[in-house]
């Protein structure tokens, strides 16, 4: 029977053993972990997760063990082995690479075979371009493209620990799918969302888990950008943050948490920029090639906005001007005009071959 002071989640494996271990009694004792050496085992218990009070407890008889409180957080980090991922597009696809390289099992899924084998496609060839550039064995890229499951069935979501929506950046959509994930998924399990923009706090809401939501901001391109922008919405716990920020680690990466706000930090500076690019090149002042060229020349800065608003993505860029409009209401965030025009256009950028610039398609 437990004795309680105070409430401690822990996780415990209990190993019984000595001679006097029969019929349901045991005389020896009862340890945490493996038995010493020369002891004889009868039963190893696994205790999932369940509450102790204090740093001991008491069993029937008066006998005493002592435990040391196993760390909640800790316990969901290293339990994350394989992360589900919804969107195989290019965010998806470099989340799944990442995962996939640090050893991490990946469940990819999306609305079509089309658009998995499209995913697949792209994490091959990245992972081919490392090869020929010798950062990566062949072995190595055979075994990442083997943890990565293709799939267009939520069911299959289930063996993960970790769930994350990387889906186009529109609310109504990332709330449907993220009901999806939460049908299928157990009550244990961290859903994350990819949103560059979004509240979490309003994302988490339409969850049944919301002190199990988070954001995790990726950067692209995944592989190749360390950053992991990890939002704690108002709900997410302590244990949730705790377990992410790990794994964010784990995958090579270094996370930075912020609060709750539209765009965040990152993009809250980068993205109003790159609209004020726009705005200069539609009001004639420079060509594209001049603007990227003074910011990388005057700002140091390894690539010119224009340039990087094509490989983010215009359509992108445009979402989250407005809902910078639309949460903060300040006409500082108003879309360009031209960046409306090129996204109407579909000229997304590098992923349709066409944005500011244009590039050929392979």
């Amino acid at each position: 029977m437990l004795v309680s002071k105070q409430v401690q989640p822990c996780r415990l494996r209990l190993s019984l053993f000595g001679n006097g271990f029969q019929n349901g009694e045991h005389s020896d004792g009862i340890a945490l972990g493996t038995p010493p050496t020369g002891s004889l085992a009868f039963a190893e218990i696994t205790i999932a997760i369940f509450y102790v009070h204090g740093d001991n407890f008491s069993l029937d008889g008066g006998r005493k063990v002592n435990i040391t409180p196993f760390n909640q957080s800790e316990f969901l980090s290293m339990s994350i082995t394989t992360v589900g991922i919804v969107g195989a597009g290019t965010m998806g696809n470099g989340i799944a690479q990442a995962c996939a390289v640090s050893g991490i099992r990946v469940v990819m899924v999306d609305v079509s075979d089309a658009a998995v084998a499209k995913g697949i496609a792209s994490v091959a060839g990245s992972l081919e371009r490392l090869v020929k550039k010798e950062k990566l064995t062949t072995a190595d890229k055979d075994a990442a493209l083997a943890r990565i499951q293709c799939s267009t069935r939520y069911d299959d979501l289930t063996s993960a620990q970790l769930v994350i929506e990387a889906a186009t950046e529109n609310f109504d959509l990332k709330v449907k799918i993220l009901k999806q994930i939460d049908a299928v998924v157990a009550p244990d399990v961290i859903v994350a969302s990819n949103t560059s923009s979004i509240s979490i706090t309003k994302l988490a809401a339409a969850t049944t888990r919301a002190d199990r939501f988070i954001g995790m901001h990726f950067f692209n391109p995944v592989p190749m950008m360390a950053l992991v922008e990890i939002i704690r919405g108002l709900q997410t716990s302590d244990a949730t943050h705790a377990a992410v920020q790990t794994l964010a680690k784990a995958l090579g990466k270094t996370p930075i948490t912020v609060k709750n706000a539209p765009g965040f930090v990152v993009n809250r500076i980068l993205v109003p920029m790159i609209n004020e690019a726009l705005f200069v090149l539609s009001e004639g002042l420079a060509t594209a090639e001049d603007i990227d060229a003074g910011m990388k020349l005057g700002c140091n800065q390894p690539i010119g906005p224009l340039a990087l608003a094509d490989m983010i993505g215009l359509d992108v860029c445009l979402a989250v001007m407005e809902v910078y409009l639309s949460e903060y209401g300040d006409s500082k965030y108003r879309p360009c005009p031209l960046l409306k025009e090129l996204v109407a256009a579909g000229r997304l950028g590098r992923k349709t071959g066409q944005g500011v610039y244009t590039y050929r398609v392979a």
